[in-house]
Parts: structure tokens; C-alpha cells; sequence
């Protein structure tokens, strides 16, 4: 998957109301998500850099909010 870096900037910076919504209730933070986020933007979104772990929480929070809605 090729992450688009501009939507992603966009959703870390101004669309973090969507992250915490997305996280509610799951035991997760949304500082982890955006620390995802925000590692994936500092290395030019190479998901292979992400740990276990940080893969999980990008699959399971970002993921969905990156990809287009379905038509």
C-alpha cells in the first residue's frame, strides 16, 4: 500500500477528532495513533518500518481513515 503523505499530514494535524473517535473504547490512545502517524510521515510512509505493533494500530485506526470510501 502507498500511502498517501498528504492526506496523512492532513488527518494528524487536523483531523484528530477522527482518531479519537476511532479509538474510544478500544484501550488504545490516541497519542499512539498519532505517533504512528507521525513516524510513518517523518520516514516518507515506509510501512515496513513499523514495528509489530506499531502495524497493528496503523491497520487497525489509520488504515480505514486513509483509504478512499468504498462507491
Amino acid at each position: 500500500m502507498e500511502l498517501d503523505l498528504n492526506v496523512l499530514r492532513n488527518l494528524i494535524s487536523k483531523q484528530r477528532d477522527e482518531i479519537e473517535k476511532g479509538v474510544e473504547g478500544t484501550g488504545y490512545l490516541a497519542k499512539t495513533v498519532i505517533g504512528v502517524g507521525t513516524f510513518l510521515l517523518d520516514n516518507e510512509g515506509d510501512i515496513d518500518l513499523l514495528s509489530a505493533k506499531q502495524r497493528t494500530t496503523f491497520d487497525r485506526f489509520l488504515k480505514p481513515l486513509l483509504e478512499p470510501p468504498p462507491r
